[in-house]
């Protein structure tokens, strides 16, 4: 049976217009819908269709057009775009392949390519023990073809995708991004940031330098973009300003008196929300003068290399941090959060009790992501694309490479021992605990995480 695949939204590159031709040139069938006039520039004149009505019309529009043209697949890039998670839900009825595009789990080098979602909605399981197993039986996946830096044409795409968008009022006068803000209000504020980049770089570095010079005890919280469907889907927060008044409230409750936490922003923050005067009030109501240093900019490994743990959200920076070795506290939901790598208690307890993460399942987590999830490759270089598209083939294997792994290593059901009440509970926002002595932090005190029987 000849496959057919039809495209949503991609990165703002040529990427899935690449990959379309490479689909086309091993016998599949390929078609887009095209949502704005950026998805129809960077499709490159090759067969699709138009919507340009609203959002509230899509479903029914697709779902006639999967049943008249016997689709097989759907791909796309991040399964939260409000079209998208039209499309997966319509997929699943008719029995359609999803297969879901998006940045990396391990960086940099990888892309992810999951089938059914990815972040929250991805298959993988939440057994370390199947994670331990698996890995033993694989070979190491290693650091993959090194991806050059990519900024640049990134830059240059996103720009392109939007300048093309100013037709949509003629084509696709429905469409409504799924981006928090309009492109042109989010390129002023980053040409104000970027203005700024060299002298925060200066002084951050020198920051930075004094932090460890000092050995100066910090906590480390970097911030996530606004936008990003990991805080606005995927965590009790929304956005990353709301997560920020009950991370400091728990750090000045319950965190060591001489402890610091180094706060640094994302890279690709537009400057929007400005964070160093929200953070600069929470400070001074939450009595913490001279305890919390923000950076715009900075070195992340060197920061991770001294952290006593690391806060997020749910961050990609919070893997690396357990590759550092370093205590993970997550307050949303991440692929990661397993017990014996993260620690699964309230935000409140994490500050005085620092428990390193097992680095032989670090290692076999890692290890069985890249197999089952992960392209060696990236969306926006030439040499990205082209590294990437090599391994595509699984998109044309009747199953995914995780499924394949889930059928040869079946996950065991779990057991409650009858004389054993497990209650797990996650609150919504961490919650307001009793004011308790602070712990003394003269020495680190790391333990090693033990492996519970149950797992959340």
């Amino acid at each position: 049976m000849r496959r057919k695949f039809l495209f949503l939204q991609g990165a703002s590159s040529p990427f899935f217009s690449r990959l379309g031709d490479w689909l086309a040139a091993r016998g599949a069938e390929v078609r887009r819908v095209n949502l704005c006039a950026g998805d129809a520039l960077y499709w490159r004149g090759k067969p699709a269709w138009s919507y340009p009505g609203p959002r509230e019309g899509f479903a029914a529009w697709l779902e006639a057009r999967i049943g008249a043209e016997g689709l097989t697949d759907l791909v796309l890039f991040g399964d939260q775009r409000p079209h998208h998670r039209d499309a997966a839900m319509l997929a699943r009825k008719h029995g359609l392949r999803v297969h879901a595009f998006e940045e990396g789990y391990i960086r940099p080098n990888w892309v992810t390519l999951e089938r059914g979602g990815v972040n929250a909605a991805s298959a993988l399981p939440r057994d370390a023990a199947w994670y331990r197993k698996v890995s033993a039986a694989l070979p190491d996946a290693g650091e993959g073809r090194r991806v050059l830096p990519s900024l640049a044409p990134r830059i240059a795409h996103d720009m392109a995708y939007h300048a093309a968008n100013l037709a949509n009022c003629l084509a696709y006068r429905g469409y409504r991004t799924h981006r928090p803000r309009l492109s042109a209000v989010e390129y002023a504020a980053w040409a104000r940031r970027y203005a700024r980049f060299a002298l925060w770089q200066r002084r951050d570095a020198a920051r930075i330098e004094a932090l460890v010079e000092r050995n100066t005890p910090f906590y480390f919280l970097p911030l996530q973009l606004n936008g990003d469907a990991q805080i606005v889907h995927h965590s009790p927060f929304g956005t990353m300003a709301n997560a920020l008044r009950p991370i400091l409230a728990s750090f000045a409750r319950r965190a060591p008196a001489e402890a610091h936490l180094v706060i640094k922003n994302h890279p690709l923050d537009t400057g929007l929300v400005d964070y160093a005067r929200h953070i600069g009030g929470l400070e001074r109501e939450l009595g913490l003068a001279g305890r919390v240093v923000f950076l715009q900019t900075g070195d992340v490994p060197t920061l991770l290399d001294h952290a006593l743990g690391v806060v997020v959200v749910n961050s990609t920076v919070g893997l690396s941090a357990l590759q550092h070795l370093r205590p993970v506290k997550t307050l949303g939901k991440a692929i990661y959060d397993l017990p014996g790598m993260t620690f699964q208690g309230e935000l409140d307890d994490f500050w005085g009790r620092l428990a390193a993460p097992d680095l032989e399942l670090v290692r076999a987590f890692r290890n069985v992501v890249v197999h089952a999830t992960q392209v060696n490759g990236g969306f926006y270089s030439g040499q990205g694309i082209a590294t990437a598209l090599e391994g595509c083939a699984r998109l044309l294997e009747p199953r995914s490479r995780l499924e394949e792994l889930l059928a040869a290593f079946p996950l065991q059901p779990r057991r409650i021992p009858e004389d054993a009440l497990v209650l797990v509970r996650r609150p919504a926002v961490p919650q307001v605990a009793a004011r308790a002595a602070r712990p003394r932090l003269l020495e680190p005190r790391l333990e090693r995480h033990e492996e519970r029987p149950v797992s959340e």
